[in-house]
């Protein structure tokens, strides 16, 4: 897997890039992204297959905790994680926990069309500090890690990551920016498409996500907790990394959910 390029794109935060092509035609790019949460643990979004080099990187972070399935098509490779990290918490969306029953993959949870915010640890953690008043009193409160948002009314039933210290959010198939030239560039071709760039701003996209919607109610409010979040860089499973004005890229791509009265 010499095509992949790992790369720490802000501090504590890992991604794993390298070519896939869809369909034999469509260079879309794959590209797997890693997190190291507060107490230590990792956190996995696992879309690509689990290399050498990929495997290394886990090891210098820490403790593998959780691998995610981020909708109902990325799951290729979490039987492979799982046989290397059979301690994590094994995590997708219900369509692609079904597609996986044959394969004896045992889930620790799931994001399913009635159960829309189940919660599995890595949204917050309880730390301590330590209060001088007129005594020292303890006192705990949360830290919030990654929140997450499940599209129920999206035809892959995709969630949606927000990792509130970095500013980013990561994401499967929700938001493309293509073409993909950083996960093709130890590819000996090109990742460019033909007569074509899916970008969040290009028309292209935005009609394709309307067309993509199966419940337009439900992408109105998942769409709308999605750009109420506090994020400038987008982390896409395909194509380049958005590094700043991310929450504009994502408003912009979904603008007519946003609008009043749209349907």
């Amino acid at each position: 897997m010499g095509d992949t390029i790992i790369r720490e794109v802000t501090k504590g935060v890992w991604t794993f890039s390298r070519p896939f092509t869809r369909l034999g035609l469509l260079r879309i790019g794959g590209r797997s992204t890693a997190i190291k949460l507060q107490n230590g643990d990792v956190w996995v979004l696992a879309s690509t297959p689990l290399c050498q080099a990929t495997k290394d990187t886990l090891a210098k972070l820490g403790p593998v905790k959780y691998l995610i399935g981020a909708d109902s098509v990325h799951h290729l490779f979490l039987g492979e994680y799982h046989k290397e990290y059979p301690e994590a918490q094994l995590i997708a969306v219900e369509e692609a926990v079904n597609k996986r029953k044959a394969d004896g993959l045992k889930f620790a949870g799931y994001w399913g069309d009635n159960n829309l915010n189940p919660k599995f640890g890595f949204e917050s953690e309880v730390c301590s500090s330590a209060i001088y008043l007129t005594v020292m009193r303890l006192t705990s409160f949360a830290v919030v890690q990654i929140e997450h948002c499940y599209f129920s009314g999206f035809r892959n039933k995709d969630v949606a990551f927000w990792h509130k210290d970095s500013k980013s959010l990561i994401e499967a198939d929700l938001l493309f920016n293509l073409p993909p030239t950083e996960q093709y560039s130890k590819s000996w071709f090109s990742g460019g498409l033909p007569f074509v760039k899916l970008t969040p701003y290009s028309w292209a996209q935005q009609s394709m996500m309307k067309n993509l919607s199966v419940n337009d109610e439900a992408m109105k409010r998942d769409v709308k907790t999605v750009a109420s979040w506090d994020f400038e860089r987008i982390i896409p499973c395909h194509g380049d990394v958005i590094e700043k004005d991310g929450n504009k890229a994502w408003r912009t791509l979904y603008q007519h959910f946003l609008e009043e009265g749209s349907g």
